[in-house]
Protein backbone atom coordinates (compact mmCIF):
# COMPACT_ATOMS: atom_id res chain seq x y z
CA UNK A 1 0.00 0.00 0.00
CA UNK A 2 1.35 3.39 -1.01
CA UNK A 3 2.18 5.64 1.96
CA UNK A 4 0.28 8.87 2.44
CA UNK A 5 2.13 12.03 1.37
CA UNK A 6 1.98 14.47 4.29
CA UNK A 7 2.27 18.23 3.91
CA UNK A 8 2.58 20.84 6.63
CA UNK A 9 1.91 24.58 6.44
CA UNK A 10 3.93 26.65 8.91
CA UNK A 11 2.47 30.09 9.46
CA UNK A 12 4.29 33.34 10.10
CA UNK A 13 4.52 34.82 13.57
CA UNK A 14 7.97 36.25 14.25
CA UNK A 15 9.54 34.79 17.37
CA UNK A 16 6.47 32.62 17.87
CA UNK A 17 8.00 30.49 15.14
CA UNK A 18 9.88 28.67 17.90
CA UNK A 19 6.55 26.90 18.53
CA UNK A 20 6.83 25.29 15.09
CA UNK A 21 9.91 23.47 16.32
CA UNK A 22 8.03 22.07 19.30
CA UNK A 23 5.24 20.93 17.00
CA UNK A 24 7.66 19.29 14.60
CA UNK A 25 9.55 17.51 17.38
CA UNK A 26 6.32 16.12 18.85
CA UNK A 27 5.27 14.96 15.38
CA UNK A 28 8.65 13.21 14.97
CA UNK A 29 8.16 11.39 18.25
CA UNK A 30 4.79 10.18 16.98
CA UNK A 31 6.35 8.91 13.76
CA UNK A 32 4.99 11.68 11.55
CA UNK A 33 7.47 13.20 9.10
CA UNK A 34 6.12 15.78 6.61
CA UNK A 35 7.14 15.18 2.99
CA UNK A 36 6.30 18.72 1.85
CA UNK A 37 6.75 21.90 3.86
CA UNK A 38 5.09 25.22 2.99
CA UNK A 39 6.12 28.20 5.07
CA UNK A 40 5.54 31.91 5.48
CA UNK A 41 7.98 34.27 7.20
CA UNK A 42 9.18 32.55 10.40
CA UNK A 43 7.56 29.38 9.08
CA UNK A 44 9.71 29.61 5.95
CA UNK A 45 12.89 29.88 8.04
CA UNK A 46 11.98 26.76 10.02
CA UNK A 47 10.76 25.06 6.85
CA UNK A 48 13.96 25.70 4.91
CA UNK A 49 16.13 24.23 7.63
CA UNK A 50 13.82 21.23 8.12
CA UNK A 51 13.70 20.58 4.38
CA UNK A 52 17.51 20.60 4.36
CA UNK A 53 17.54 17.78 6.91
CA UNK A 54 18.10 19.69 10.15
CA UNK A 55 16.35 18.37 13.26
CA UNK A 56 14.08 20.60 15.37
CA UNK A 57 16.74 20.58 18.09
CA UNK A 58 19.44 21.72 15.68
CA UNK A 59 17.20 24.46 14.30
CA UNK A 60 16.36 25.59 17.83
CA UNK A 61 20.05 26.11 18.54
CA UNK A 62 20.57 28.02 15.29
CA UNK A 63 17.58 30.31 15.85
CA UNK A 64 18.38 31.00 19.50
CA UNK A 65 21.93 31.91 18.63
CA UNK A 66 20.87 34.19 15.78
CA UNK A 67 17.91 36.33 16.84
CA UNK A 68 15.90 38.30 14.29
CA UNK A 69 17.43 41.55 15.46
CA UNK A 70 20.90 40.16 14.78
CA UNK A 71 19.96 39.62 11.12
CA UNK A 72 18.72 43.18 10.59
CA UNK A 73 20.88 45.76 8.88
CA UNK A 74 20.12 49.44 8.42
CA UNK A 75 18.53 50.01 5.02
CA UNK A 76 17.85 52.98 2.80
CA UNK A 77 15.10 55.37 4.00
CA UNK A 78 13.16 54.94 0.75
CA UNK A 79 13.11 51.15 1.04
CA UNK A 80 12.56 50.43 4.72
CA UNK A 81 14.18 50.89 8.08
CA UNK A 82 16.27 47.72 7.84
CA UNK A 83 17.16 44.88 5.50
CA UNK A 84 17.33 41.19 6.26
CA UNK A 85 20.55 40.58 4.36
CA UNK A 86 21.92 39.02 7.54
CA UNK A 87 19.23 36.33 7.43
CA UNK A 88 20.09 35.53 3.83
CA UNK A 89 23.78 35.28 4.70
CA UNK A 90 23.07 33.02 7.69
CA UNK A 91 21.00 30.64 5.58
CA UNK A 92 23.65 30.57 2.86
CA UNK A 93 26.25 29.52 5.42
CA UNK A 94 23.96 27.02 7.20
CA UNK A 95 22.23 25.23 4.33
CA UNK A 96 24.20 22.54 2.46
CA UNK A 97 22.95 24.12 -0.78
CA UNK A 98 21.02 27.31 -1.58
CA UNK A 99 19.08 25.57 -4.36
CA UNK A 100 15.49 24.42 -3.75
CA UNK A 101 16.09 21.33 -5.90
CA UNK A 102 18.93 20.14 -3.65
CA UNK A 103 16.75 19.92 -0.53
CA UNK A 104 15.91 16.56 1.05
CA UNK A 105 12.21 17.48 1.23
CA UNK A 106 10.08 19.69 -0.99
CA UNK A 107 9.88 23.29 0.25
CA UNK A 108 7.39 25.98 -0.78
CA UNK A 109 7.86 29.59 0.38
CA UNK A 110 5.00 32.11 0.33
CA UNK A 111 5.89 35.67 -0.69
CA UNK A 112 3.84 38.78 -1.48
CA UNK A 113 4.53 40.46 -4.82
CA UNK A 114 4.34 44.24 -4.35
CA UNK A 115 4.04 44.93 -8.08
CA UNK A 116 1.15 42.55 -8.83
CA UNK A 117 -0.48 42.54 -5.41
CA UNK A 118 -0.61 38.74 -5.55
CA UNK A 119 0.76 35.98 -3.35
CA UNK A 120 3.31 33.68 -5.00
CA UNK A 121 4.64 30.31 -3.88
CA UNK A 122 8.33 29.86 -4.65
CA UNK A 123 9.87 26.41 -5.01
CA UNK A 124 12.90 26.98 -7.22
CA UNK A 125 15.93 29.23 -7.33
CA UNK A 126 17.65 30.64 -4.25
CA UNK A 127 16.24 29.40 -0.95
CA UNK A 128 17.88 32.15 1.10
CA UNK A 129 16.53 34.91 -1.14
CA UNK A 130 13.00 33.46 -1.03
CA UNK A 131 13.08 33.17 2.76
CA UNK A 132 14.46 36.69 3.12
CA UNK A 133 11.57 38.01 1.02
CA UNK A 134 9.00 35.94 2.91
CA UNK A 135 10.29 37.35 6.23
CA UNK A 136 10.51 41.03 5.26
CA UNK A 137 7.70 42.78 7.13
CA UNK A 138 6.64 45.78 4.97
CA UNK A 139 8.01 49.17 6.04
CA UNK A 140 10.03 47.59 8.84
CA UNK A 141 12.26 45.71 6.37
CA UNK A 142 13.24 46.52 2.80
CA UNK A 143 11.51 44.63 -0.03
CA UNK A 144 13.55 41.97 -1.81
CA UNK A 145 14.09 41.82 -5.57
CA UNK A 146 13.83 38.44 -7.28
CA UNK A 147 13.91 38.24 -11.08
CA UNK A 148 12.85 41.86 -11.49
CA UNK A 149 9.92 41.58 -9.07
CA UNK A 150 9.74 43.09 -5.58
CA UNK A 151 8.59 40.94 -2.69
CA UNK A 152 7.75 41.34 1.00
CA UNK A 153 6.50 39.13 3.82
CA UNK A 154 4.24 36.34 2.59
CA UNK A 155 1.99 36.90 5.59
CA UNK A 156 0.64 40.05 3.97
CA UNK A 157 -1.42 37.87 1.62
CA UNK A 158 -1.17 34.29 2.89
CA UNK A 159 0.11 33.78 6.41
CA UNK A 160 -0.81 30.09 6.56
CA UNK A 161 0.05 28.64 3.12
CA UNK A 162 -2.18 25.60 2.81
CA UNK A 163 -3.14 26.28 -0.82
CA UNK A 164 0.09 25.06 -2.46
CA UNK A 165 -0.20 21.76 -0.59
CA UNK A 166 -3.66 20.85 -1.83
CA UNK A 167 -2.65 19.21 -5.10
CA UNK A 168 0.54 17.52 -3.92
CA UNK A 169 -0.37 16.01 -0.52
CA UNK A 170 -2.79 13.38 0.76
CA UNK A 171 -2.79 14.66 4.34
CA UNK A 172 -2.32 18.29 5.39
CA UNK A 173 -1.38 19.82 8.75
CA UNK A 174 -1.63 23.58 9.33
CA UNK A 175 0.11 25.33 12.24
CA UNK A 176 -1.13 28.80 13.19
CA UNK A 177 1.14 30.75 15.55
CA UNK A 178 -0.47 34.18 15.12
CA UNK A 179 -3.25 34.76 17.68
CA UNK A 180 -3.84 38.46 18.32
CA UNK A 181 -2.92 39.50 21.85
CA UNK A 182 -4.04 42.68 23.63
CA UNK A 183 -1.27 45.14 24.47
CA UNK A 184 -1.01 47.82 27.12
CA UNK A 185 1.67 49.81 25.32
CA UNK A 186 3.97 49.92 22.31
CA UNK A 187 7.61 50.91 22.63
CA UNK A 188 9.00 52.61 19.56
CA UNK A 189 8.44 52.56 15.82
CA UNK A 190 9.60 48.96 15.42
CA UNK A 191 6.86 47.61 17.67
CA UNK A 192 4.30 49.91 16.04
CA UNK A 193 5.19 48.66 12.55
CA UNK A 194 5.14 45.04 13.67
CA UNK A 195 1.79 45.53 15.39
CA UNK A 196 0.17 47.15 12.36
CA UNK A 197 1.35 44.25 10.22
CA UNK A 198 0.12 41.68 12.75
CA UNK A 199 -3.35 43.21 12.84
CA UNK A 200 -3.54 43.23 9.04
CA UNK A 201 -2.53 39.55 8.94
CA UNK A 202 -4.96 38.39 11.61
CA UNK A 203 -7.86 40.31 10.04
CA UNK A 204 -7.44 38.30 6.83
CA UNK A 205 -9.15 34.91 7.27
CA UNK A 206 -7.05 31.81 6.64
CA UNK A 207 -8.26 29.94 3.58
CA UNK A 208 -8.59 26.21 2.98
CA UNK A 209 -8.74 25.28 6.66
CA UNK A 210 -11.59 22.89 5.86
CA UNK A 211 -9.22 21.05 3.52
CA UNK A 212 -6.77 20.27 6.34
CA UNK A 213 -6.70 17.01 8.24
CA UNK A 214 -5.30 18.78 11.30
CA UNK A 215 -5.32 22.48 12.19
CA UNK A 216 -3.14 23.46 15.14
CA UNK A 217 -4.00 26.89 16.54
CA UNK A 218 -1.74 27.81 19.43
CA UNK A 219 -3.88 30.38 21.23
CA UNK A 220 -1.59 30.30 24.26
CA UNK A 221 0.97 32.19 22.18
CA UNK A 222 -1.06 35.37 22.65
CA UNK A 223 1.01 35.82 25.82
CA UNK A 224 4.12 36.39 23.69
CA UNK A 225 4.69 39.25 21.27
CA UNK A 226 5.94 38.49 17.78
CA UNK A 227 9.25 40.26 18.48
CA UNK A 228 9.78 38.47 21.81
CA UNK A 229 13.13 36.70 21.54
CA UNK A 230 13.60 36.16 25.28
CA UNK A 231 11.21 33.24 25.80
CA UNK A 232 12.19 30.82 23.04
CA UNK A 233 12.10 27.74 25.27
CA UNK A 234 8.64 28.56 26.64
CA UNK A 235 7.29 29.17 23.15
CA UNK A 236 8.80 25.87 21.96
CA UNK A 237 7.14 23.99 24.83
CA UNK A 238 3.71 25.39 23.93
CA UNK A 239 3.93 23.81 20.49
CA UNK A 240 5.44 20.58 21.79
CA UNK A 241 2.94 20.03 24.59
CA UNK A 242 -0.05 20.80 22.37
CA UNK A 243 0.85 18.10 19.84
CA UNK A 244 2.16 15.64 22.42
CA UNK A 245 -1.34 15.29 23.84
CA UNK A 246 -3.09 14.72 20.49
CA UNK A 247 -4.15 11.38 19.04
CA UNK A 248 -2.64 11.48 15.55
CA UNK A 249 -3.07 7.83 14.59
CA UNK A 250 -5.16 8.84 11.56
CA UNK A 251 -2.26 10.87 10.16
CA UNK A 252 0.31 8.13 10.52
CA UNK A 253 -1.84 5.44 8.93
Amino acid sequence: MKSQRIGIALGGGGSRGFAHLGVLEALREKGIFPDVIAGTSAGSIVGALMAAGKTPGEIMSIMKENKLGDYAKIGLPTEGFMSLDGLKEQLESTLPSDDFHQLKHKLIVAVSNLLTGQVEYLSEGSISLAVQASSSIPILFSPVEINGQWYVDGGLLDNLPVKPLLDVCDKIIAVDVMPLEKLEKLDGITEVAARVFQISVVSRPDEHMDDCDLVIRLEELENYQILDTDHADEIYEIGYNYVKNLDLSALSS
